[in-house]
């Protein structure tokens, strides 16, 4: 008898075209079986490439358990990890919140395959610790072994990221130590730095330590970015320092930094809230020459400041400029103007604003019908009421409207109109 056929070997393919069926399978566990029978295959040998993409495919579905064995297996195929897959590995650890399972990778890695990191992975699981603040200490204590344990210095970014971390935790003896520590290490800061360290100080109340940094930061030729600037205008005007604030805004220009909306609205709330509108109103005033056109919240702010002082004229010139540029203004300015009309008298004004609302299709809130019906009801003027409710009836009523929460003053109005007639008939 002759003896059997030997069993016909599957061609299994190239590593490339293995790498593709692996990249391509959405189960990773599938991926998985597929990269095993290929490793059974004789002279098989798989590529980096196709280990770099099963380990991302295993790691990105939390099959955390199988990464190690594969990173054995790749070191006995010869491979060395790339800077590449080290990153990926880091950030698999990282995306799943798992800060120490990330910082045994970065050891490991590094033990296991004599790599050198760079400095993007010290910084990457830095970034990734500090996250958590239960490994603040564990990555400060990364941070200064750095340069002796594993031969990578520290960078400007590694110290933005601690000076950062210890910001935000409180602790802002430990930021200045970092950053004057990078002078004496002949790292050089940059503006990042500067306003870390800055915006610690001012969420500690230091603004005046702020704006002396500014100040070194200006000496030694560095140009603050607008984020910078805006985070001590608003801690100047919280600590109601408003002509500081306003020389800084003045100076900016000046210094590089073309001051934005932003700047300009912080400074006009900062006035504003503290009753100095007429001051806000000179802010706004200069923005245009300055190269930035007033919108909407500085209007709504200038006008609800003034509003505040009972200076209404002033307010509804603002809020006649403002519409004429094609802002719409909220209810809530033109409540504050009616209201603020009715309570001084001038039943006109305040009919005219609520008219003014009704062309422009705005839903008047039901405290603005509150207010001004029974003002109108009061003086008996019934052309002005009857005219009014004609412009009410033009407008679709919604649930916004509410105009019947104002009928209690309308309905007071009528009963003494009916008395007055029964007692004349």
């Amino acid at each position: 008898m002759k003896p059997p056929p030997p069993p016909m070997e599957i061609p299994i393919g190239s590593p490339a075209r293995i790498q593709k069926l692996i990249a391509s399978q959405s189960d990773p566990l599938l991926a998985k079986e597929i990269f095993d029978l290929a490793s059974r295959q004789p002279n098989f040998r798989h590529s980096y490439s196709t280990f770099h993409a099963l380990i991302l495919k295993l790691g990105r579905s939390r099959h955390f358990s199988l990464i190690q064995p594969l990173l054995s297996r790749l070191k006995s195929h010869g491979h060395a990890v790339g800077p590449t897959l080290f990153s990926h590995i880091i950030g698999i650890y990282a995306h799943a919140h798992l800060p120490q399972k990330a910082l045994n990778a970065f050891h490991t890695t590094i033990l296991q395959f004599n790599a050198q990191p760079l400095p993007k992975h010290l910084n990457l699981i830095l970034q990734v610790l500090v996250s958590h603040r239960n490994y603040l200490r564990p990555a400060f204590d990364l941070f200064k072994s750095a340069k002796n344990r594993y031969g990578v210095s520290p960078n400007t970014k590694s110290y933005n990221i601690l000076m950062r971390a210890f910001c935000f935790n409180g602790d802002l003896s430990i930021a200045y130590h970092l950053f004057n520590e990078m002078f004496k290490r002949d790292v050089i800061p940059d503006v990042e730095s500067y306003r870390i360290l800055m915006q610690g100080l001012c969420r500690s109340s230091q603004v005046n330590r702020a704006v002396d940094l500014l100040e070194d930061m200006l000496n030694k030729g560095f140009v603050p970015d607008t984020l910078s600037y805006t985070t001590l205008l608003n801690s100047l005007c919280r600590k109601k320092k408003l002509k500081e604030a306003y020389k800084l805004l003045c100076r900016m220009k000046v210094k590089g930094c073309n001051p934005d909306i932003v700047h300009y609205n912080t400074v006009i709330l900062g006035f504003c809230r503290e009753g100095r509108a007429l001051d806000a109103c000179k802010v706004l005033e200069d923005m245009p020459a300055n190269g930035c056109l007033p919108n909407l919240v500085s209007y709504r702010t200038l006008v609800s400041g003034l509003c505040s002082q009972g200076m209404y004229d002033e307010a509804k010139n603002y809020m006649e400029e403002m519409m004429s540029k094609g802002f719409s203004p909220h209810f809530s300015v033109f409540h504050a103007l009616i209201k603020g009309f009715c309570n001084v008298g001038k039943i006109d004004e305040a009919c005219g604003l609520l008219g003014e609302m009704l062309r422009h299709g705005e839903a008047p809130h039901v405290d603005s019908w509150v207010e001004i019906v029974p003002r109108i009801c009061e003086v008996d003027e019934t052309v002005r009421l009857g005219s009014v409710l004609e412009e009410v009836l033009k407008v679709e009523l919604t649930p916004d409207t509410r105009i019947v929460e104002a009928a209690a003053g309308l309905e007071e109005y009528l009963i003494r109109r009916i008395r007055r007639t029964s007692r004349v008939s």
